[in-house]
């Protein structure tokens, strides 16, 4: 019985001269499949983020507000958190209605945020201070208004902290989607990987990384501009 092992060293040893980069193939392709599949990565990575957020904001607020609330929202985040990528790919495609393709990935997308988004909602809003809020209530703004001019405000910080945090795991995730028919980077990688063409999955794999990178240094650039008071200390 052939030895495994030696047979994939044999077939590599074949390969005459392999080139990890196809620099001729990135020129070639750059328009016609490149950039769609950033472009596509990035529309899976914004509307999960915006629908996660649509989704958090009311859910942390709410959770703040009434504590009994916060420990099975966190339970039933933290179990979507906890459960392996593929296997939700794979539950969600086995529900009628939802098929292959970006909507079972953003869905996944989602439910992977919700966590992180959550926390950091009720954990911004948990550190404005009492006398702030007192101070507010004492000038005659009502709850609502105490909510959107005061509290969201100086939670803000702490809360882009979560979106940034989301979105470098969305980008992540979002590559794997493509095992699903999810587009994006992740199927340039998948397609690379089919054809033994190290050229697409390296690609694939840098802008996805780049894309990440660039996510978490413009928030992290947004979150120091929206604490002013860290800007006058390294001043």
């Amino acid at each position: 019985m052939a030895n495994p092992a030696l047979a994939l060293l044999q077939d590599l040893s074949s390969i005459e001269n392999p080139k990890l980069i196809e620099w001729d193939w990135i020129s070639e392709n750059f328009w016609e499949d490149i950039v769609p599949a950033i472009q596509g990565h990035i529309f899976l990575s914004f509307v999960s983020v915006a629908i996660a957020l649509a989704i958090s904001l009311p859910t942390g607020v709410l959770a703040s507000r009434y504590r009994k609330a916060y420990p099975p929202v966190t339970f039933v985040t933290g179990l979507l958190y906890s459960v392996p990528s593929l296997a939700l790919f794979g539950i969600l495609i086995s529900i009628p209605g939802i098929t292959i393709g970006p909507t079972p990935v953003i869905i996944a997308l989602v439910a992977y945020s919700l966590l992180i988004l959550i926390r950091n909602t009720v954990a911004g809003l948990d550190a404005v201070p009492a006398e702030t809020i007192d101070a507010a209530r004492g000038m005659g703004l009502t709850s609502g208004q105490i909510l959107f001019r005061v509290e969201l405000p100086l939670a803000l910080p702490v809360i882009v902290a979560g979106i940034r945090i989301a979105t470098v795991t969305i980008i992540g995730i979002a590559t794997i989607g493509a095992y699903i028919a999810g587009g994006g980077l992740g199927k340039m990688i998948f397609d690379g990987i089919n054809r033994s063409f190290p050229t697409m999955i390296i690609t694939g794999a840098v802008l996805a990384t780049a894309l990440a990178i660039v996510a978490d240094l413009s928030l992290l650039a947004l979150e120091r501009y929206l604490r002013p008071w860290a800007r006058r200390r390294r001043t």
